[in-house]
């Protein structure tokens, strides 16, 4: 059942079900159908009730905690474009970089259990690297646990999606191979500058998004009509799921990758966000679930691809004129 809020312009889904040890076909059938059409018009939704163990002041409480870090214990894992002597090249934190319109710090895991590393010893983002932890930091085992059950709730979302497209619900399940989920924790710090964003208007890269936002708000959300920006405020035990670029293709365009952006917190006052980015294995091709003669896209060269727009991940160190290359590539750089 899908509804609308009087303070957002977005649907609100209620995933009870997904609670339950065998919720009923109708009650699936019925998430299926409201997932779709939050999909297929808005690209957003609020997801209310989730199977999560972690309330938001749980999940805000690690990010603080992280971000509270003196600056020291976090550069001691930034990334190596941040720090030359790192070798962490895709995990790990990297610092607010004034200069640019995304105005925020951040950590970055991937999944707790390790993946198979890609055969590319020589390349400058290793999406398989293993994560890193500052070692002042005590709330790892709880993160991991985070990012387990955000996994799970994306793979329930993607079951149910494949069911508006006509396929089995277990249609999507090559993609969880494998899968190089990244869960993020980001902190936008006080705007002094006062900046309009913090964060400018784009579009997400892979296959879903659900986000965790604090009550600060600043969330928007460009209109299905293409003429304004709706806000998304943060709803009391709801957590946002959009749409991203890859999902929005093998769909055939049915489900909608939305321009958002954030607007600064005011003057004064900081934001916390934690989304947690679904994505497929390094080499899944991931394919179109509409059109059966599409060959797909390889997943690592469409993120490695997609990184070369992505501040975090500039060459911010000058040492390289060629900070990105495809999978195939990158091994043959030289540094």
């Amino acid at each position: 059942m899908a509804t609308e809020s009087s303070s957002s312009p977005l649907p609100i889904i209620d995933l009870a079900p997904l609670s339950s040890n065998n919720p009923s076909t109708e009650a699936l059938q019925n998430l299926s159908y409201s997932l779709s059409n939050a999909f297929s018009t808005t690209g957003f939704a609020y997801l209310i009730n989730p199977p999560i163990s972690f309330s938001h002041a749980d999940i805000f409480a690690l990010a603080q905690s992280l971000f509270s870090l003196p600056p020291s214990e976090k550069g001691s894992i930034a990334k190596e474009s941040f720090r030359p002597e790192n070798s962490n090249t895709y995990r790990g934190y990297f610092p607010a970089q004034a200069s640019s319109d995304n105005l925020k710090e951040g950590f970055e895991i991937g999944p707790p259990d390790a993946v198979p590393q890609i055969e590319a010893p020589r390349a400058k983002i290793n999406l398989t690297e293993p994560n890193v932890w500052p070692r002042a930091f005590v709330g790892r085992e709880k993160v991991e646990q985070l990012h387990r059950q955000l996994q799970t709730l994306s793979q329930h979302i993607l079951s149910l999606l494949a069911l508006a497209l006509q396929k089995p619900p277990t249609y999507f399940d090559y993609m969880h191979q494998d899968s190089i989920s990244t869960l993020r924790l980001l902190h936008y710090p006080t705007n002094e500058k006062r900046h309009e964003f913090c964060c400018t208007p784009h579009t997400d890269s892979g296959i879903l998004t659900v986000l965790h936002q604090d009550s600060t708000g600043g969330l928007e959300v460009w209109s299905q009509d293409g003429e304004t920006w709706l806000p998304a405020p943060y709803v009391q035990g709801s957590v946002i799921v959009n749409v991203g670029d890859l999902l929005s293709k093998i769909s055939g365009g049915k489900f909608e990758a939305t321009r958002h952006r954030v607007r600064s917190a005011p003057v004064g006052k900081s934001r916390y966000s934690v989304p947690f980015f679904f994505e497929p294995g390094v080499a899944c091709m991931v394919k179109s679930a509409v059109d059966a003669d599409d060959s797909g896209s390889l997943y690592g060269e469409h993120v490695l691809g997609k990184m070369k727009g992505w501040v975090e991940f500039q060459d911010v160190g000058g040492k390289n004129d060629l900070v990105i290359e495809t999978v195939n590539e990158v091994a043959a750089i030289d540094f």
